[in-house]
């Protein structure tokens, strides 16, 4: 009875998962590139302000729309 319901849980790891796999990847591509060490720290530390900026946004859109009655002030972000 919850066929629809599962459907969506599955799309939304498959998706997680090649999030996960994306990152890593990048990570390591980073991380084997010949840089130096100053250079490497800067560009890893710039990425992850960018990172961390996204996933705040993409935090914020998915709370507005489970409560579309709600503005961004009332749930909180």
């Amino acid at each position: 009875m919850n066929n629809g319901n599962d459907d969506k849980n599955a799309l939304v790891y498959l998706l997680a998962g090649f999030g996960l796999g994306a990152l890593v990847g990048a990570l390591a591509g980073l991380l084997f590139a010949p840089k130096a060490g100053n250079e490497m720290r800067e560009e890893l530390g710039g990425k992850m302000k960018d990172l961390k900026g996204k996933t705040e946004d993409w935090i914020s859109e998915q709370r507005a729309k489970r409560l579309p009655g709600k503005n961004a002030e009332e749930i909180g972000v």
